[in-house]
């Protein structure tokens, strides 16, 4: 099982997924987003997984970037590869197969619970968040999980090969979680830091298991060995 993983390049961690797709004998192939080659010339793989990252898809900044990985996650979709994405990589999803993402008034942090239609594929959690926008489906994708601030979870198979996407964050660790907060990832003052890092080792162990299952399933809707 060989997989693709499109990540920043100061950021690269796909905590508990990665290591459960390494417990299943996955091969990870690290693509930088900034630097992205053509698809045809990655060579085999089994699956293109999108992660999250410190940019918003929809900033004029990073037009060309976007585009870039909105063509790769296209021509993947078309000849056969399925995509997964987490957090600004399902807002790239989205945008991709012709949704749209925002700046949200608000920013969603903490482990909450999602309003879900599917507890396999999207798990009520709690689930780790930690973004400041907010998407809007493809009109193609089915939405399997919500909450009052927007869809958490979707999946589409217009394209010919199956994708889906969590806007949550069920990879994070803790201690990626606890970097991220004193980073200021979240983008927000007055917000109870100390709070948010309890929170993310508090649920730690359940956050693992949960994510692997996870991750499991998702595989196998997507069709990877």
């Amino acid at each position: 099982m060989r997989i693709h993983v499109i990540a920043d390049q100061a950021d690269k961690d796909g905590g508990h997924f990665h290591e459960r797709l390494l417990q299943r004998g996955a091969e990870l192939v690290a693509l930088d987003r900034d630097d992205l080659p053509s698809y045809a010339s990655i060579g085999q793989t089994d699956l293109v997984f999108l992660l999250g990252s410190d940019r918003s898809a929809h900033e004029p900044k990073w037009k060309s970037v976007v585009e870039a990985e909105s063509t790769f996650v296209r021509t993947a979709l078309q000849v056969g590869t399925p995509v997964m994405g987490i957090c600004y990589g399902a807002q790239l999803m989205a945008r991709a197969l012709g949704g749209t993402s925002w700046r949200a008034d608000v920013p969603e942090l903490g482990w909450q619970r999602v309003d879900t239609v599917d507890t396999v594929l999207c798990p009520e959690g709690p689930w780790a968040q930690m973004h400041s926008d907010v998407f809007a489906p493809p009109p193609t994708a089915q939405v399997i999980g919500t909450s009052w601030r927007g869809p958490q979870c979707f999946i589409d198979d217009s394209l010919g090969a199956r994708s889906i996407a969590w806007q949550f964050h069920p990879e994070v660790t803790a201690a990626t979680y606890e970097r991220w907060v004193h980073e200021g990832y979240y983008g927000a003052p007055g917000v109870d830091t100390k709070d948010l890092i309890r929170q993310a080792h508090a649920h730690a162990a359940a956050s693992r298991n949960l994510a692997h299952t996870l991750t499991d399933h998702a595989l196998t809707y997507l069709g990877v060995a």
